[in-house]
């Protein structure tokens, strides 16, 4: 029997770094399946830095990134080179990962094709089309053309549920970050050569800082800004670092108002690996971003998450984060809370409910088992259970 051909796209560098385990497990079981490795590039230089760190090189690179391009010039893009792509490469089946532009264009491209998709990280909701923009949307159309649904928790299972998915085309497997977190923490690692290397981290409580969405641009990245510069002189203890973002938008926001502030170090973005041991270094985290909202739990680190609403509520859900939106006095009292409170900031530390480092051998068996015609994909007593 000829094997199945299973092709794996990524554009982004959260994609990879989902993706990058899972593609370790299947080209593990080639004697199975074939493995196609696709990058889209729809973010170039962060993308790169997470394929070199995980060893990944694409088998097929499409390198569709081009300055300041619309949503509407990187739907196209991707439409029309994912149309060619799939031609020649012939997958029988396409893993897309999450809710980028490259997971939803190249699954209409897939669907076109008659190629089924496997949408890894399914299910996760905001229910605001506009919040968080344009995932929301991206995500929910992915979830339509998709026939093997990969939530990453039951409660994300529950929401395909909900919107008409049938339970056996779901499967809950975890969430592939923390196998990826697993693997490189386990390694050495310094922040010499890096943009944090002559900062007092031990001298001081650090607390991250992250904030770059397209939701946050204008007002509420300000009112940020402001409350940070108010927390260093309430606190002489603590050193924020805020990596920010290449995004023109971002940066001028932030260095007008921060840029001379004392004890806020403003650095340049800083590769995966480094973020990681700045989250593992940190007191606490403050994000607008959707990973590291999967990522601080992993690590045991209160968050308090930049936004209105969030579709990862599993760690909201558990009291290991807080939703504390934008408002200026607001950041300041819930970030002043967890540094004088100790019960308050040990009561968001718990257990991890995203995932517990299985996942990637999860699915990499479930396509096994679906290249192979056995039913079901993956036993429930076998599903991640948080």
């Amino acid at each position: 029997m000829n094997k199945k051909k299973i092709a794996l796209i990524m554009g982004t560098r959260p994609e990879a770094i989902k993706m990058a385990s899972i593609i370790y497990a299947l080209k593990q079981r080639s004697s199975d399946i074939d493995t196609v490795v696709i990058a889209t590039a729809q973010h170039r230089q962060m993308l790169d830095q997470v394929l070199s760190l995980f060893n990944i090189v694409p088998d097929i690179d499409l390198d569709l990134m081009r300055p300041n391009q619309s949503l509407n010039d990187l739907t196209c893009s991707v439409l029309q080179l994912m149309q060619k792509t799939l031609e020649d490469v012939k997958p029988d089946l396409l893993m897309v990962q999450g809710d980028t532009t490259t997971v939803f264009a190249a699954s209409v491209a897939a669907f076109y094709l008659k190629i089924p998709v496997a949408h890894v990280e399914a299910g996760l909701r905001s229910h605001d089309l506009y919040n968080p923009f344009p995932e929301e949307a991206n995500r929910r159309l992915t979830s339509v053309l998709a026939q093997i649904h990969l939530a990453p928790t039951p409660l994300a299972k529950e929401k395909l549920l909900n919107e008409g998915v049938n339970e056996e085309n779901i499967f809950v497997t975890g969430n592939t970050v923390v196998d990826a977190m697993s693997t490189l923490l386990d390694a050495p690692f310094s922040f010499q050569g890096s943009p944090i290397e002559n900062l007092p981290l031990s001298q001081h409580r650090v607390i991250l800082v992250t904030s770059h969405r397209r939701e946050s641009h204008g007002e509420d990245l300000k009112n940020t800004c402001l409350a940070l510069k108010g927390i260093v002189q309430r606190f002489p203890d603590v050193i924020i670092v805020y990596p920010v973002h290449l995004n023109p938008n971002v940066r001028k926001t932030v260095m007008e108002i921060l840029s001379d502030a004392e004890r806020i170090a403003l650095t340049e973005p800083v590769d995966y690996l480094c973020f990681l041991n700045l989250m593992r270094n940190a007191h606490l985290i403050v994000t607008d971003s959707g990973g590291v909202q999967e990522e601080a739990p992993t690590l045991k680190k209160p968050l308090l998450v930049l936004r209105k609403l969030t579709e990862r509520p599993e760690a909201f859900n558990a009291g290991l984060s807080k939703i504390i939106g934008t408002s200026t006095q607001k950041i300041i009292d819930e970030i002043s809370l967890l540094l004088t409170d100790d019960k308050a900031y040990q009561a968001m530390i718990g257990n991890n409910p995203f995932g517990d480092g299985k996942a990637s051998e999860r699915i990499a068996e479930l396509v096994c088992r679906w290249a192979k015609n056995q039913k079901p994909l993956l036993q429930y007593e076998n599903e991640f259970k948080s």
